[in-house]
């Protein structure tokens, strides 16, 4: 079923991002992970890994064949190239080096949809149970589906603003300093780490707060971090 398939989208445009979301979603596909680089789309694969991989080859940093590989070293889940390569030598390459599938740009997202689903389909993916679910406050996350929900509504958050809320609702009620954050989530020493962090924290605000100038689910903790309300606290007036 469609509603099951975890599907990982890569790509360092938002619109083509956008895009490739609506229509999956329009195809009943509904675990839908976005991520702008390949060491995001690496990141997600290391902790919650998908199905089926959407991935740009022409991103920024690690490009979309370096990111196959590593992807690779994680799992064999099939992955759909997309490029503005369209020359017979970067298809071979890319479906050497590990690619199911290879898309030229620009492309319909309706027909990406249909060979995530014929993909699918070729590799039998049926439904799981016993997802795991953390809560804090009205804020849910599906670590399974690598979704985020405020009540009913989902958050649009790249695969890192995910872990960063993912590690903070793990840790909700507790102060979490930015050193501690960002070693946890990037994997690095934290040293010059704080306007990254503070730049995370802001996007996610925008998308899960109601007023991300007054946030009430994640607070900043002033001289300390940040932390996640819990159910039965209230964020200060």
């Amino acid at each position: 079923m469609e509603n099951d398939i975890r599907i990982l989208v890569v790509d360092d445009e938002p619109d083509i991002r956008r895009l490739l979301k609506t229509a999956l979603l329009q195809e009943g596909f509904s675990r839908i992970t976005l991520a702008a680089s390949g060491e995001e789309a690496v990141s997600v694969c290391a902790t919650c890994v998908p199905d089926v991989v959407i991935l740009d080859v022409m991103l920024p940093g690690i490009d979309g064949f370096e990111t196959c590989k590593r992807i690779r070293e994680i799992t064999q889940c099939p992955i759909i190239f997309l490029s503005a390569k369209s020359d017979e030598v970067d298809r071979i390459l890319g479906l050497a080096i590990g690619g199911d599938d290879y898309v030229a740009k620009p492309f319909s997202p309706k027909e990406v949809a249909y060979r995530v689903k014929a993909q699918a389909r070729r590799l039998g993916m049926g439904g799981r149970t016993g997802h795991s679910v953390v809560m804090a406050g009205p804020v849910s996350v599906d670590e399974d589906a690598c979704t985020v929900r405020v009540g009913q509504d989902e958050a649009e958050l790249t695969a890192r603003e995910f872990e960063i809320v993912r590690y903070l609702v793990r840790n909700a009620g507790r102060v979490v300093s930015r050193d501690r954050l960002y070693e946890a989530v990037w994997g690095e020493d934290s040293f010059g780490c704080d306007n990254t962090v503070m730049v995370h924290i802001r996007h996610i605000r925008e998308k899960i707060e109601d007023d991300p100038a007054d946030p009430r689910l994640l607070l900043t903790v002033k001289g300390l971090g940040y932390k996640f309300v819990t159910g039965g606290e209230e964020a200060p007036s």
